[in-house]
């Protein structure tokens, strides 16, 4: 296999472990580059960095040492989620030493034709429909990035015949220099990670970051509804696709007549799609453009779009219980994400949502809560939402002290044909370590129900 960049010997240091940084130092370690790992988590909790002891590399756990930049660096490969304000890596940066996210590492490591998928909200969504639609394509699909599987990890084992199909955050985009997709898709952009960025300009500049090394050969898929995504696009050298829920495109992907139509021909109809909601068209416009692009027959995408029915922890239908249905919308970790949540139901709502307090009020979920009967909360933003809860003339609002014990008191205030939907608008983190684990422990609290 071809490798587009020699990494023998070279000197790098990864900064930050979890699940990249470990994947990234054994991928390095592999191809011979010389590796010292530092993370901020103890060794004795440091499952990761007591396996890359064991194989003979230094590792440096508990604090971010600068004397670790001491020794000759070639380029540091930093965990997504390390802000550039740590004192280790603007050190790094002073020293005008080259610092890359493992997504750039992919992009070393492989030939294979690679698509982004970036945006505010529903990366996750369309980068699942995006890979099942190329199945049975002329490449065969990879579905990696920051949806589960590591990128580079995936990108070092790729042939020639594979394409990878990623979803990216602006965190990963960061951190790239050469990485060049030759599809990127751009979704939308909204108040989101202003606690890292700084700015929803800086926000913005990053998604951005995905085009930057295009050129005429490879395709910009974007949304042409959105006035900030079109504006941030505008100078790409690569090919424009837009997608749109409100206007007729004859070029690129959008609605007419009941149809998802693609270059002004039909691909499947409307009501044939089993995913739920309206705000899922977007997603699916996106990925039947890129799909498209990427050589999928339309046998193939329709395929898809009458059997996928979402993803875990995105609008997932979890099971009803007397008439009641529960929806884990746990991936749902800002206000956006929520509101499309909300307006995907027609039915009497119960709501459970709090978290992560980064600082933003919630009166542009308000409009939104006219069908909502009940507010169930719990964690940081508690207090913001059950204000917000009862300005929207909610009359039932309740706090809780977690998910788990939110879930039988909205059964409790429930009765049948109505919805009890997780969708929190804030991040996890200040009681669960993911929300892959938050809507974990709801549908095992929705399952304890019977």
């Amino acid at each position: 296999m071809e490798r587009k960049y020699e990494l023998n010997n070279k000197n790098v240091l990864v900064i930050g472990l979890a699940k990249s940084g470990f994947a990234a130092a054994k991928v390095l370690i592999k191809h011979g580059a010389n590796v010292v790992v530092n993370d901020m988590k103890e060794l004795e909790k440091n499952k990761e960095a007591k396996e890359l002891i064991a194989h003979g590399i230094e590792v440096h756990c508990g604090s971010h040492p600068l004397s670790l930049l001491d020794k000759p660096i070639d380029f540091i490969v930093k965990n997504p989620g390390i802000p550039y304000d740590n004192p280790l890596v603007k050190a790094a940066l002073e020293k005008r030493i080259p610092i890359y996210t493992e997504v750039e590492l992919a992009s070393l490591l492989t030939e294979a034709e690679i698509i982004g998928i970036t945006g505010s909200n529903g990366k996750t969504t369309t980068t699942t429909l995006l890979g099942l639609m190329l199945e049975g394509s002329p490449k065969k699909p990879i579905v990696a990035g920051n949806i589960g599987t590591v990128l580079c990890e995936v990108a070092d084992k790729a042939e020639w015949n594979d394409i990878l199909v990623a979803e990216l955050s602006s965190f990963q985009l960061m951190g790239i220099d050469s990485f060049k997709p030759h599809i990127g898709v751009l979704l939308n952009i909204f108040d989101a990670h202003l606690d890292y960025h700084g700015s929803r300009e800086e926000y913005g500049k990053a998604k951005a970051r995905l085009f930057m090394n295009q050129t005429e050969d490879d395709f910009c898929v974007y949304n042409a509804d959105d006035q900030e995504v079109a504006s941030l696009i505008k100078d790409v050298k690569s090919t424009k696709v837009p997608f749109s829920t409100k206007q007729f495109l004859k070029e690129g992907a959008c609605l007419r007549d009941n149809f998802i139509m693609y270059n002004d021909e039909p691909v499947i109809t409307i009501k044939e799609i089993v995913l739920p909601g309206k705000h899922s068209l977007e997603n699916i416009l996106a990925a039947t453009a890129a799909a498209k692009i990427a050589g999928a027959s339309d046998h193939q995408i329709r395929n898809t779009l009458t059997s996928f029915s979402g993803v875990k922890h995105r609008l997932q239908y979890v099971e009803t219980v007397e008439g009641v249905k529960f929806y884990n919308d746990s991936k749902a970790t800002n206000i956006l994400a929520t509101q499309k949540a909300i307006a995907a139901f027609e039915d009497p709502l119960i709501l459970l949502a709090g978290g992560l307090d980064r600082g933003n009020e919630f009166n542009e979920l308000i409009p939104y809560l006219k069908n909502t009967k009940a507010l169930i909360t719990f964690g940081e933003t508690a207090p913001k939402l059950m204000k917000a809860a009862k300005e929207a003339g909610i009359k039932v609002i309740e706090h809780v002290d977690n998910v788990e014990k939110a879930v039988p008191v909205a059964y409790g205030y429930s009765a049948t044909g109505d919805v009890v939907l997780l969708s929190p608008a804030c991040a996890s983190w200040d009681q669960y370590p993911s929300f892959e684990q938050r809507g974990d422990m709801f549908i095992e609290a929705v399952h304890k129900l019977r």
